[in-house]
């Protein structure tokens, strides 16, 4: 997944078109990021697409580049302004054919709708910014919509909710394609979280002020958690930092975070143990216990749950090639 294609035409959002050039259209080789060729592709390449905010984009490919399976690897759909507004046929008919080739196509935020206009989600599951997604479930009943997810995929179809959602998608295409390391490089030089875990359930609400000091608290424990991940953490212990009782802290952690105190340290441990394997060559009963599982059976159950391969063939596909030469040490 190097060869990717920015889906371009009138009514895109900027921000999106801002975010995919950001992640894939940087040069980062010199810090291990795999080489990336990003392309804007449009109907008419010669016309510059304006944007909002007195911006343009200006593509440099037709629409056929989709159809060279040799050319694209992923094709992108930014958001759009107006989820009212109709999509060219073009567009639509070359998201078909791109999609039909077997080409994985990806949304951010209101794309969802071009998507969903193609009669691409048909049938599938999809997630759009929580404030569309009744409109989305109610002009296209066809699609199961998602109500809170960060972002889903279904039979090669990638969608992510609102705005910041998109980069979550992003990076979590890059981490999928070419391991956690590269993802997370990317975002530190974003100066964002290589991924959140939860739904979109935590940005829905308003918080109060009391559910501000409980999210300091809260944060403050999640920071001790990152630190001590081999460290034989549970809910009453994680509350007890908190000076809460465990039902209250695992009730406050879920509404701050939309998921519970345990999947969240799981899907930590899991990251970490990804990393480990990426970039050292410690036995794997050893990055079990690095990364708090305890034992390999334990971290081979999660890994198989959580990203559907196994540690040793996770390390087989991402191993850096200079690990074992600078080891991580905690």
């Amino acid at each position: 997944m190097q060869r990717i294609a920015l889906l371009s035409f009138p009514g895109i959002r900027a921000f999106d078109v801002s975010v995919v050039t950001e992640v894939w259209g940087s040069d980062r080789r010199m810090r291990g990021v795999p080489p990336f060729e990003l392309r804007r592709v449009a109907a008419d390449p010669t016309t510059p697409i304006s944007l909002r905010g007195g911006l343009s984009l200006t593509p440099d490919r037709t629409l056929d580049w989709l159809d060279d399976l040799t050319s694209t690897d992923l094709v992108l759909v930014p958001g759009i302004e107006d989820p009212d507004a109709e999509p060219p046929a073009p567009v639509l008919e070359a998201l078909r054919r791109a999609h039909a080739a077997g080409t994985p196509v990806a949304s951010l935020c209101a794309g969802a709708f071009v998507l969903a206009k193609a009669g691409l989600l048909d049938g599938r599951r999809a997630v759009t910014h929580w404030h569309l997604a009744p409109t989305l479930a109610a002009r296209h009943p066809q699609v199961t919509v998602e109500a809170d997810a960060l972002f889903v995929e279904d039979s090669g179809i990638w969608t992510s909710a609102g705005t910041a959602a998109g980069i979550d998608l992003c990076l979590h295409l890059v981490r999928t394609a070419h391991g956690a390391e590269a993802a997370a490089t990317i975002a530190r030089s974003m100066v964002t979280a290589p991924f959140r875990t939860g739904t979109q359930a935590q940005f829905i609400e308003r918080p109060t002020p009391r559910a501000d000091r409980d999210a300091d608290a809260l944060a403050a424990v999640r920071s001790y958690a990152l630190a001590h991940l081999e460290e034989p953490h549970t809910v009453a212990s994680l509350a007890a930092r908190a000076g809460m009782s465990p039902r209250t802290f695992a009730r406050h952690f879920q509404a701050t975070t939309g998921t519970t105190p345990l999947h969240w340290l799981i899907t930590q441990r899991v990251a970490a143990a990804q990393k480990l394997l990426e970039l050292t060559d410690h036995p794997l009963p050893e990055v079990a216990r690095r990364a708090g599982f305890g034992s390999e059976v334990t971290m081979r159950q999660h890994f198989a749950s959580h990203l559907a391969t196994s540690p040793r063939d996770y390390r087989h596909a991402f191993r850096h090639p200079t690990a074992g030469i600078n080891p991580i040490a905690r």
